[in-house]
């Protein structure tokens, strides 16, 4: 589990996909040391087991799933050798809670829409998939490429964000352009509700005003 809060980058060094699998490799000198094999880390908000650490460097084996489902695998902005990754470690017990619960299991991908200055900070639009708009609710929470962030804005099915110099400086967002593919997971509360509601229908239909849409309507 992890919370979303971004203390380390990284860059790909090398990246190999095939249809049934891959293998990245990311140069990370600020946490490679405190790692160790076997360990679990977030890269850009896509859960990975580390296989193989050397001269600072992290490597991860990458599922077939993993290549169709996260921007390691997307045509046109996906990942590619050079590009500026988030990293977070799990959450450990003791550890200031900070962000949401994040699991690293990235529903889909979205993508950049834009990155608009605004004085000091910026307007980060994202456009999300048709599927995934029903995680999508305004003031709350939303994982992109691994970073915690608070939805400001809900319209034409791009979400924006508001991001702070410190997020922007710290996190692979100021290397974003329009187009680029990002990774998207949605708050696990809410797929629980979600879940909870239609098994309870499928078990004993009720004319209860108790709905997944008057949820999403009333904020949840």
């Amino acid at each position: 589990m992890f919370t979303g809060i971004i203390e380390h980058t990284g860059r790909i060094e090398a990246l190999v996909l095939n249809d049934d699998g891959g293998r990245v490799t990311i140069h990370a000198p600020s946490v490679a040391p405190s790692l160790a094999v076997s360990n679990s880390i977030a890269v850009n908000g896509c859960c990975l087991t580390i296989v193989d650490l050397h001269n600072g460097r992290l490597s991860a084996d990458l599922s077939g799933e993993t290549i169709r489902k996260t921007s390691f695998g997307a045509k046109g902005g996906g990942l590619k050798k050079g590009a500026h990754v988030n990293l977070e470690q799990p959450l450990t017990a003791g550890k200031e809670f900070g962000g949401h619960f994040v699991l690293g299991h990235v529903d889909t991908i979205g993508h950049v829409a834009h990155l608009t200055a605004e004085g000091e900070n910026w307007w980060f639009g994202v456009e999300v998939p048709e599927e995934f708009a029903r995680y999508v609710v305004p003031k709350g929470s939303i994982t992109i490429d691994g970073i915690s962030l608070t939805i400001a804005s809900w319209h034409d099915n791009i979400a924006e964000v508001a991001v702070i110099p410190y997020t922007y400086q710290h996190t692979n967002i100021h290397d974003r352009r329009p187009g680029d593919a990002v990774n998207l997971e949605g708050d696990v509360l809410g797929k629980y509700v979600e879940r909870y509601l239609k098994q309870r229908n499928i078990a004993a239909p009720t004319d209860s005003p108790l709905t997944v849409a008057r949820l999403l309507e009333e904020g949840f």
